[in-house]
């Protein structure tokens, strides 16, 4: 083959065209500098803390999100570690499991803090490691949240989980008064147990359970109220006391969570069996066998299995390097809210 006088070999175009095809494909691939695509991983470890291992609704998170964890494994083939620790309501030590979970190149971190307000100590040197966190049942402050893209919250909206406890009530006294007002005075005189002091979701769920009553027009009158700090045997010794100050005053328990409601529960029957209605918030296996045993007036529950795959989901995700599916529907690309019902003995299968 000849080219402007010149004698060139089938072997030197064959050769040219070559060289030209590579040009071409790196300069599609953003050049040849050394760059090659990023192998996909076939493996993932995801960092667990629980701010306590021992409470009953995040226990009930943690076996769905192993569940989940195990499903995603023959769904995709990506092996998954699941690294879950207890802080045993210790924030020092929540931070040094974070920093722990860091030095092992754990992808992504779940964490479900113990002070929410105090949250830095996990964020920054997630920040630093550029590793996603999310975080569940325990909403960090915005300021916080908002300090870079990689921060997620998985929870239940508290001031609906309260609304919903209060209807439990509200529909009762509209369809049988004398259930409540046992002593037929015309109000029905509670008592109250709060999770933790100053923890947001209890000051919402305790606000607005009342607020949503007085709405309904259920006529409420409050005798006292404690905090039980979310746990069973605190609400059942506080239960106790009441019970011995106001015998024959008691005729609702309102209580912030499920735990602190069974251990009021165990405080009726230990004085005798005292028919009080109690409601709570959780819908935890123990809550919801209690609402179908008639022990307890109802519960609110969050959609347990929905709750823990929306947290594997977004750190398996953001671990990975690939997009949040759709169907986790975030509010603000930061908020997953868990869909909640109310629970009562009617709506239970025997």
């Amino acid at each position: 083959m000849r080219k402007n006088g010149f004698h060139v070999g089938k072997n030197t175009v064959r050769r040219a065209a070559f060289a030209m095809g590579m040009l071409l494909a790196c300069t599609q691939l953003g050049g040849c500098q050394g760059k090659t695509l990023p192998e996909k991983k076939n493996a993932i470890r995801i960092g667990v803390s629980l701010y306590r291992a021992d409470d009953t609704f995040i226990g009930n998170i943690r076996s769905e999100m192993e569940k989940r964890a195990k499903a995603y494994e023959q769904e995709t083939g990506i092996r998954v570690t699941l690294d879950i620790q207890d802080a045993k309501g210790n924030q020092y030590t929540q931070n040094k499991q974070v920093e722990r979970f860091i030095s092992l190149g754990c992808d992504a971190l779940c964490v479900n803090p113990v002070d929410r307000t105090t949250s830095s100590g996990i964020i920054d040197p997630a920040m630093a490691a550029d590793i996603p966190v999310v975080f569940f049942n325990r909403q960090p402050v915005e300021e916080d949240l908002d300090r870079w893209d990689k921060l997620y919250y998985v929870g239940a909206d508290a001031k609906e989980s309260a609304v919903l406890e209060a209807e439990i009530v509200a529909d009762q006294y509209e369809k049988d008064p004398v259930s409540l007002d046992k002593n037929g005075d015309g109000v029905i005189s509670y008592v109250l147990l709060e999770g933790e002091n100053n923890h947001q979701d209890s000051l919402i769920r305790t606000e607005w359970s009342v607020q949503t009553l007085k709405d309904r027009g259920v006529p409420i009158e409050k005798i006292t109220g404690g905090i039980a700090n979310w746990e069973r045997s605190q609400a059942s010794a506080l239960m106790e006391q009441w019970l011995s100050a106001y015998p024959d005053t008691i005729e609702l328990v309102i209580s912030n969570n499920d735990d602190m409601a069974l251990g009021a529960i165990d405080a009726l029957e230990r004085a005798g069996g005292r028919k009080i209605s109690v409601v709570g918030i959780d819908g935890t296996t123990q809550g919801q066998d209690a609402v179908r045993n008639g022990k307890m007036l109802g519960t609110v529950s969050s959609d347990k299995t929905g709750y823990a795959n929306a947290i594997f989901t977004i750190a398996a995700a953001t671990g990975l390097g690939e997009p949040i599916p759709p169907e986790i529907d975030l509010e603000d690309g930061k908020y997953y809210w868990t869909r909640q019902n109310n629970v009562v003995k009617e709506k239970i299968n025997p």
